[in-house]
This record gives C-alpha cells, structure tokens and sequence, in this order.
C-alpha cells in the first residue's frame, strides 16, 4: 500500500498538471507542430527541385547558361598559358584576384597556398592575395606570420605573383581582411575574385572551369563550387558533418540556384564578379556570417548566383567537438542575426519581385536559419519529453513520427551511403539544436556574444600523419574540464527524468526514444566525440 504522502503527492502533480502544465504544454505542441510542417513543406519544395529539375533532367549549369572554354585554353581543361594562339586570344583571360584569408593558420597555410599557386591562369592576369591576420598573442605570433610569409616568398621567387598582406588589428575580422585587400590598387585592376579559406585546395583547373560562366553571362555575379572533405573518415562525427553538409549542397544550393538563381555564400571556394561585391556595398563586418550578408545584397540589387556541383574543392572538416561548437555557433547566430537586421529592408526593397522577397525573408532566412535550430531543440528535446510526465496532452502521429520520418528519408535519400549512420545523424543532430538554439536566439535578440568570432581549428596534415599514436595520451586534469560540457549533462538528466517517469509510471510510449537521446546528450557532455587534437 502506498504511503499517504505519495498519494498526496501524486495528487497535487496532477493537480498542477491539468491546471498549468498541461495547456502551457498543448499549446507548445501546436507551435511546434505548425513549425514541423513549415519545415516539411520547405524541405520537400527544395528535394524536389533539386530532384527532378537537377537530377532526372539533367538541367545542367552548361545547359542553362552560356559556357565556352577561354580563348587560348586546350583540351582536357588546360590554358595554353606559356604561347597563346593569339595576342587577341591572351586578352580574353580576365584579371583574377585570389584571396586567401588566414589567421594563424600554422597547420594549413602550405596547403591552400601551393593549391592557389598551381591555378592554371596566365601568370601576368593572376594576382594571389595572403591576407594573414594572426595577432594572437597566445602563440607565437610573429613566427607565423614569419613562416607565412616566406612560403609567400618562395613562390615569388618562381615567378608568381603573390603578395603577403597583413594588418596590425583584427576589425571586421575575416570581413574586414577581405575588405582592406579590395583596397589595394593591385586588387582594383582585376575584374573577378576568387576566395579561398586556409584549407581549401582547389584542382588546377579551376579557374578555367568557372570564369567562363562569368565572362559569358554578365548578369550572374557568384559562382559557388561544392567542397569535398578530406577528413570526412577521421571519426564518426565527420561522417555526420559530412552528411548534413552534402545535403546542404545537393539540395539547397541546387534547388535555389536553379528556381531563384540565389543561395547564400557559402564564404570559399567561390568566385565574385568585383563590380557586383561594390555595387552591393561590399564587405561588411555587422554579423559573423560575412558571406551570407553580402549574397543577401547582392540579391537586392537583382544580381544572380549559380552553383556548380560538379566543381569540388577539397577541404577539412572540424574534427574536435569543441572547434564544430564555434562553427556552429558562428553561422547560427550570424544567420539569425543578419535576419533581425536586413527584414525590413528587405521587406521594403523595391528592386525584387514579392516572390524573390517571399524567398529571402520566409524560406531562406526565417525557416531555415531561426525556425529549424529553434524547432528540433523545443519539440524533440524538451515538448516531447515532458509530454510522457503530462498524460493529458495528446501529440498527434503525423507530428510525432510522419513528419520527422518524411523529412529524414529525403535527408537519406541523399545520403544513400550513409543509410547505416542515420541513428547517430538524429541524435547527434538533436543534441547540436540545443547549442544551435541558443546561438540563433543569441542572434535574434542580439545579446553579449552574438559578435563573438572563433576561427574553426584545423589540423591539416596531421590529420593523417600524427593523429594515431598522441590520441593514446592521457588527458591532462585541465584539458579533462574543457572537454565536460555541463549544459548537455544538464538536458541528460531532465532526459533520464522522463524516460524514468514514463517506464514506471507513464504509458511507457516515449521511453525508448528520451532514453537513446539521453545517452547521447551523455556522450557529448563528457566530450566523448570527435578527435583530440595532438598535444604540442
């Protein structure tokens, strides 16, 4: 028999129950529910799209726009750079400014600058621009720079036109590094630019490949190319990484290229018509994503973006939890912010058509960049738990399992080699929306850190050379603490309340689920993820 305070107590939870968790809680469900299929109608305009227009018909970029290989260049991709047919011939290679913005890149700067440099182009219409900002006074900040600059020096020394640029201060951050090369009297002679992060290593070819779409259709301003990761196998959360990224780019950038001819930036591996960077006002350092503010601009002022998949440049994916957090937080709270501070203008812009407005303000910016972070942490982390502790509030079947189902088979349909990693993609997933959340709320409200700027880590070729044997280390007690993150182990325990409540004294419905979450809520909170980076 049952104490009598445990009746009692049981009968005041209910009480409280029915009088103010439970409408507070099927209210929450409804909102939740209306955002869920928001996001499905979104994902499945954009799968389609991409689907059918790219896929089964085959609607290439060379089939919907002009593109006719450079005066001068051969067969096979190459430019007859050294004796052009022509001197006519060799003035049709526009002048091209490439960027590579660095900050204390020690790790990968060989990387992207010898790519660069072996860009097939003639060498008197290529300028290659280091913008290297390392001012951290944490490492040694001049033996960067140092070594930056002499790997700089030695390709001039073999006749490449490459200039080593720095700044004495971080303003704008990457923003304004890009800015300050633009001012160069070099860099304002050159008629496109291309941008590459630190590690990114772009093919040969390049250039030859995606100039021409710009030279033959001059009302298109970017041409973004997909990245390729080099690290995708180096743990199970590069795989996830790699997962959501190629739906990123399979699906919406195809699907926006193609149905709006816009998409945002993705920061690299693109390339700029300069006069549509100036006519849209430039770089500018208001958000932490940069890339994306300009797309927005330039899309006002009526400028078109097309993606080529089909041109990959390789680069690294964050390996660490802690560098992936930074990332994230970053573009999260940089999207929600550039949404708060360019609605109205966007709304009030005469220059578009209301469907490309409808586009930029409802899909691009409010569905996907404040809803979805917003929506998987409040539903499937928090409204559906406590729904197990609540028996008086009903989720209907269609939001809790048809829509999440739905909106997973077109990420797996994608992903067709990656069927077997769709569990750990969920949880994975879910546990980030707490982190995204909070970075999207960060940015709509515009509190302390919306404007904080990490550098993502990178590791370069250590990837591949000394990761095997320091990963057997011991931890230090202080690398121990940063790698516990107490809000993760917090939303754990609510988790395990739940899924305990709804076993022993629920309808046992959800149990299995909040359970599996929990553990992975667990798992990342004692940082059991991702690669330690070798100790120095």
């Amino acid at each position: 028999m049952a104490p009598l305070g445990a009746d009692a107590a049981a009968a005041a939870w209910a009480a409280v129950r029915a009088r103010a968790v439970a409408p507070a809680l099927t209210t929450a469900v409804w909102a939740c529910l209306a955002m869920s299929a928001m996001l499905l109608l979104e994902a499945a305009c954009m799968s389609l799209v991409s689907l059918v227009a790219v896929r089964l018909l085959r609607l290439r970029p060379e089939r919907r726009f002009k593109w006719e290989p450079m005066a001068g260049a051969l067969e096979g991709g190459e430019a007859d750079v050294e004796d052009p047919p022509a001197s006519a011939g060799r003035r049709e290679f526009p002048m091209v400014l490439v960027q590579i913005p660095m900050y204390n890149e020690k790790e990968v700067y060989k990387l992207s600058i010898g790519a660069v440099c072996a860009l097939t182009w003639p060498p008197d219409r290529i300028i290659i621009q280091v913008l290297d900002d390392s001012t951290d006074p944490i490492i040694k900040v001049s033996l960067v720079q140092e070594l930056v600059e002499l790997e700089c020096q030695e390709w001039a020394s073999k006749k490449i036109d490459i200039k080593y640029e720095v700044r004495n201060n971080r303003k704008g951050y990457k923003a304004g590094a890009l800015k300050k090369g633009m001012e160069h009297v070099y860099a304002q002679q050159c008629e496109f630019v291309a941008i590459f992060d630190a590690d990114f290593q772009p093919e040969s070819d390049f250039l030859l490949k995606t100039i021409p779409f710009l030279v033959h259709n001059p009302k298109i301003a970017l041409v973004q190319t997909r990245w390729k990761f080099v690290n995708y196998d180096a743990c199970l959360m590069t795989r996830i990484q790699k997962m959501s990224l190629d739906y990123h780019f399979k699906v919406e950038q195809e699907s926006g290229s193609f149905m709006h001819a816009f998409f945002g930036f993705n920061g690299t591996a693109g390339v700029w018509r300069v006069s549509a960077i100036n006519e849209s006002g430039g770089w500018k350092d208001r958000t932490t994503v940069e890339d994306m503010d300009l797309a927005v601009r330039a899309c006002l002022k009526e400028w078109e973006f097309l993606y080529v998949g089909d041109i990959r440049v390789k680069s690294e994916l964050p390996s660490t939890f802690k560098a992936y957090r930074h990332q994230q937080h970053r573009w999260t709270c940089g999207a929600a912010n550039l949404f708060r501070k360019m609605g109205w203008e966007i709304v009030t812009n005469k220059g578009v058509s209301i469907w490309k407005k409808w586009h930029l303000l409802y899909s691009f910016l409010f569905v996907r960049r404040v809803i979805a972070p917003i929506l998987t942490f409040l539903f499937y982390c928090v409204v559906i738990p406590l729904s197990a502790m609540v028996p008086e509030v009903h989720i209907p079947v269609w939001g809790l399992v048809y829509i999440p189902t739905a909106i997973t088979v077109m990420n797996a349909i994608r992903n067709p080699g990656s069927l077997h990693l769709m569990p750990f993609w969920i949880l994975f997933e879910n546990v980030m929306s707490m982190h995204r959340m909070r970075a999207a709320l960060t940015g709509l409200l515009e509190t302390a850190h919306v404007n904080d700027w990490v550098v993502t880590e990178k590791v370069g070729d250590l990837v591949k050379d000394d990761f095997d044997v320091p990963l057997l280390e011991p931890l230090k007690p202080t690398e121990c603490v940063e790698r516990i993150y107490i809000p993760e182990l917090l939303l754990a325990l609510y988790l395990l309340i739940c899924a305990s409540y709804d076993y022993v004294l629920g309808s046992q419905t959800y149990f299995m689920y909040i359970y599996l979450q929990a553990l992975a809520f667990i798992v990342l909170g004692f940082g059991f993820v991702g690669m330690k980076t070798p100790c120095s």
